[in-house]
């Protein structure tokens, strides 16, 4: 019986490309179901036979504690180097967007509270 061993839902492609290559490597016969037309149904990589499921899961999760790691280093790097992405980055690059934002967080703040000051009245 076939079985989820990777949800492929908000992963990036190289992390993805990853995963498949080190089930290849390891001969486990896999599968890949998209998600869809409209996005909704489970976008995977599936075992074809389920009594691979231990050995799957714990060649992918030293794979994603290497990746982790090497993306921490990576963080640690920029971050010293004065090169990562801060909030401050984000509202120069896209300045409208923000506001846009901002405000429609701030339209359902006031949406949420003043029922509550006229409830005195």
């Amino acid at each position: 019986m076939a079985k989820m061993v990777f949800s492929l839902r908000n992963v990036p492609d190289d992390e993805a490309d990853a995963v498949r290559g080190v089930l290849s490597e390891n001969q486990i016969e896999f599968y890949e179901t998209r998600p869809g037309n409209w996005g909704i149904s489970a976008p995977g990589l599936w075992l074809r036979d389920s009594g691979d499921y231990r050995h799957a899961r714990a060649l992918i999760d030293a794979y994603e504690a290497e990746r982790g790691e090497q993306e921490r280093a990576r963080y640690r790097k920029m971050k010293a180097e004065g090169r990562h992405r801060t909030l401050v980055d984000a509202v120069k690059e896209q300045p409208l967007q923000f506001l846009f934002y901002l405000a429609f967080a701030l339209f359902i703040l006031y949406v949420s509270i003043v029922p509550f000051f006229e409830f005195g009245k």
